[in-house]
């Protein structure tokens, strides 16, 4: 039987690669470019859901964006 569940797919640049991750499940993948990191991660998650002993609970799908900040810079070093 096939079921259906939307998921959300935050993506990154890590040097030359994409890395995509799942927040809803915690799983990641990666690509050359942003359709192939999300390609892997669909992948990824499709192969976790098979698995039998693994049950999803409905989730809505997470609402992600960007926005901007503007900051002066700090006149002196930070260190941590």
């Amino acid at each position: 039987m096939q079921h259906c569940c939307k998921f959300s797919a935050v993506i990154h640049k890590e040097g030359d690669w994409y890395v995509s991750w799942c927040p809803e499940l915690d799983i990641a993948s990666q690509g050359k470019d942003v359709e192939e990191a999300i390609c892997n991660l669909r992948e990824a998650v499709e192969l976790y859901m098979e698995d039998e002993e693994t049950t999803i609970a409905e989730v809505d799908p997470i609402l992600t964006t960007t926005f901007e900040v503007v900051y002066d810079s700090p006149s002196h070093s930070v260190s941590t």
